[in-house]
């Protein structure tokens, strides 16, 4: 999967924020770049996890109907790749040897393991490096895809 990108939560809740300005615009230029290059991936714990963030976190949270809808449409526009049982032990050994919480070490296995070499999140350091998958933030002023390769 040379070349994929592995998309968090937080890219997808942003998109959805109407209150997140800049944010917002970036992360929909991003999405909308990766869809058109079919370079996105993500797993069903972005999709559990941005049900929950939008209809329990974002201000106002989506109703529930639109909600259930923007997940459908995820789930049929972006390529999946599973967790798996050896994704969940994966993510144990990263929050044991790299400090990570769990739920990020579960991101960073999943794309590790599907030979996903980035990940786009808000939630590591820049330019961060963990056994081969580099995390990269598209909120960012100055971001671009092209940085990417």
């Amino acid at each position: 999967m040379t070349g994929d990108v592995f998309i968090d939560t937080n890219i997808f809740v942003y998109a959805h924020d109407r209150s997140a300005g800049d944010k917002q615009a970036r992360a929909v230029e991003t999405l909308d770049r990766l869809a058109t290059r079919g370079r996105g991936r993500l797993s069903v714990q972005v999709l559990g996890e941005f049900f929950r963030a939008a209809t329990m976190k974002l201000k106002p949270p989506l109703p529930l109907a639109e909600a259930r809808s923007e997940l459908a449409i995820l789930a049929r526009t972006w390529p999946l790749v599973l967790v798996t049982p050896l994704v969940v032990l994966e993510a144990a050994r990263g929050v044991d040897q790299h400090g990570l919480s769990y739920w990020d070490a579960q991101i960073w296995a999943t794309a590790r393991l599907n030979q996903i070499e980035t990940v786009l999140s808000e939630d590591f350091s820049e330019g961060r490096v963990i056994d081969g998958v580099t995390f990269r933030n598209p909120l960012v002023p100055g971001f671009t895809l092209a940085s990417l390769g």
